[in-house]
C-alpha cells in the first residue's frame, strides 16, 4: 500500500526514465506495481512498453466517471500502468481547473489503488508544484526527487534539504520529511560532478538515496524502445537496482507474492528473482 512518488523542482532530469525503471525492478521481484502518470508529458507509457500511438489514458478522463480499474492497461514489464492520456490545451487547462477545485478527483481513486496492502503505487509526478501532485501529497510515504548532477541542480539542493521545494504549510514539510534525492548522469571524472555529489551528501545526509551514472546505454535502451536495467552490464542499470533496493529499504512492506505464470522481459536478464 505505500505511494512512492518520483518528483522534481525542473523537468528534462531523467525522472520518467528513473520512475520507470524502478518500478520494473520492483516488479521483477515479486511486487504488485501499479504506476501512475501524472506528467502531461504522457512519456511514462512508452518506456513502459505501450505504442507511442496509444494516447488514452485515466488522468485525461478524470471528471468523466471513468473507473481508473477501467483505465488500467498492462504491461510486459508485470506493471499495471495508469497512462496520462494526450489532451488538448483546452483540455490540460480544464484538468487543472478541476484538480485545484476538487482535488478529491484524484485522491479518491489513489486511495483505492493503496488499499491492498501489497501494491505499491509508483507515481511519475509533472516537475515542479503541480494541482495533481498536492492532491496525493497527505498520502505520499516516500517521495524520490531526481536532480541532475550540474550546476543547475546544484542551486536547487538546499530547497531539497530544508523542504521548501514542495512548496509551504503543514502537509508539505510533512512530505518534505519523507523525501530522498537522487542525483542521475553522474561522472567521476568530471570535477563539477563530483561538487555537486558532495555537496549533496553533505546537506542530505540519509536523505541522499543514491547516485545514477552518465551511461550511453540508457540513450541506446531508450532508441531501442528497452529499459537501460535491461541491459547487461551498465553502470546505469547497476545503480538502477542498487536505487530499487534503497526504496525498497525505506517501505514497509509484506513479503512479495511468489511468481506465477506471469512473465517479464527482465527475467531473461536475471533480474527475476
Amino acid at each position: 500500500m505505500p505511494l512512492v512518488a518520483f518528483v522534481s523542482p525542473k523537468g528534462g532530469v531523467g525522472k520518467t526514465t528513473l520512475a520507470a525503471n524502478v518500478a520494473a525492478l520492483l516488479a521483477a521481484r515479486g511486487h504488485d506495481v501499479l504506476a501512475l502518470d501524472l506528467d502531461p508529458q504522457n512519456a511514462l507509457r512508452i518506456h513502459l512498453g505501450l505504442p507511442v500511438r496509444d494516447e488514452e489514458g485515466f488522468i485525461t478522463e478524470l471528471g468523466s466517471g471513468i473507473s481508473w480499474r477501467a483505465a488500467l492497461r498492462q504491461t510486459p514489464y508485470g506493471i499495471s500502468l495508469l497512462p496520462h492520456g494526450t489532451a488538448e490545451p483546452r483540455r490540460a487547462f480544464e484538468l487543472i481547473r478541476l484538480l485545484m477545485d476538487r482535488p478529491e478527483a484524484l485522491a479518491e481513486p489513489v486511495r483505492e489503488m493503496l488499499a491492498d496492502p501489497r501494491r505499491i503505487v509508483m507515481v511519475d509526478s509533472p516537475p515542479g508544484p503541480s494541482p495533481a501532485l498536492s492532491a496525493i501529497m497527505p498520502m505520499m510515504d516516500l517521495a524520490v526527487v531526481v536532480l541532475l548532477a550540474d550546476a543547475g541542480s546544484a542551486s536547487l539542493i538546499p530547497q531539497i534539504a530544508d523542504g521548501s521545494f514542495l512548496g509551504r504549510g503543514t502537509m508539505a514539510a510533512r512530505a518534505a520529511d519523507r523525501s530522498v534525492l537522487v542525483l542521475n548522469q553522474v561522472e567521476l571524472d568530471m570535477p563539477l560532478s563530483t561538487a555537486v555529489l558532495d555537496c549533496a551528501q553533505e546537506l542530505l545526509g540519509s536523505r541522499f538515496a543514491g547516485a545514477i551514472a552518465r551511461d550511453p546505454v540508457v540513450a541506446e535502451a531508450l532508441a531501442d524502445r528497452r529499459l537501460p536495467v535491461e541491459m547487461a552490464g551498465g553502470r546505469a542499470a547497476e545503480d538502477l537496482s542498487i536505487l530499487a533496493e534503497a526504496i525498497l529499504g525505506r517501505l514497509s512492506l509484506p513479503p512479495p507474492t511468489p511468481q506465477g505464470s506471469g512473465h517479464s522481459v527482465l527475467t531473461d536478464w536475471g533480474m527475476r528473482r
